[in-house]
């Protein structure tokens, strides 16, 4: 999905997020339904964040802050939040608050402007997946964020996808309902799709499949 999409479609991905489910956000979904459901423990994604994080990184759809919280950092770390919804913000921002994070309130489906040095890595974690459109439009959203990367930058994420990936009986069930919600807009959400446009715009592709969780990343052109 590109900037035509409605403002509705993309608050309604992020609208759920108010501060008692976030309360709820980490046994719910990072200890029940990645285990059960998505067949993709967090801890799955706590490595994807401990091989590619750095001290200097941008999270986007910062969710809880759960796995910056857990990332071990070898130094004092310049750490910044993105996300569209203020409530999502501070909650991860008082999360981690020892690190004293820049705050960007921004939706990724437009262009990003902010004033801020480029970031050696950039997460995008359980995004894409409640954006609207399919993988195909909205992986506009790495062309957004391409300019906030260095050189030799790294982008990284997971994402929950449906297409030919097993799901179990609860998986489709509840994706289902998330769907019909506007919670997710996964439907047409595609292995391939993801790969062809991380490919088309990064070098050291990588995607991983966990369950129906796909997880990568890659690096900006030289």
């Amino acid at each position: 999905m590109n900037e035509s999409a409605s403002q509705s479609e993309v608050e309604a991905g992020q609208a759920v997020y108010s501060k008692y489910t976030l309360m709820a956000y980490d046994a719910f979904v990072l200890g029940f339904s990645n285990r059960y459901l998505w067949r993709c423990p967090t801890t799955h994604i706590e490595q994807l964040y401990r091989k590619h994080i750095t001290s200097n990184h941008l999270d986007i759809g910062v969710g809880t802050g759960y796995f910056l919280d857990h990332s071990p950092f070898a130094s004092a770390p310049r750490i910044a939040l993105m996300d569209l919804n203020p409530q999502t913000l501070a909650f991860c921002s008082k999360r981690i608050a020892r690190y004293s994070p820049e705050i960007y309130q921004r939706n990724v489906l437009k262009t990003i402007e902010i004033d801020a040095k480029p970031f050696d890595s950039i997460a995008i974690n359980y995004l894409l997946h409640c954006l609207p459109g399919n993988i195909a439009s909205k992986a506009v959203v790495f062309d957004y964020i391409k300019p906030l990367m260095k050189p030799e930058g790294v982008v990284f994420g997971s994402t929950i996808l449906q297409g030919d990936l097993p799901r179990n009986w609860g998986a489709k069930k509840l994706m289902a309902f998330y769907n019909k919600k506007g919670i997710f807009s996964n439907q047409h959400d595609q292995l391939n799709d993801l790969k062809q446009a991380l490919n088309d715009r990064f070098t050291d592709v990588s995607v991983k499949v966990e369950g129906c969780v796909a997880l990568f990343s890659a690096k900006k052109y030289q």
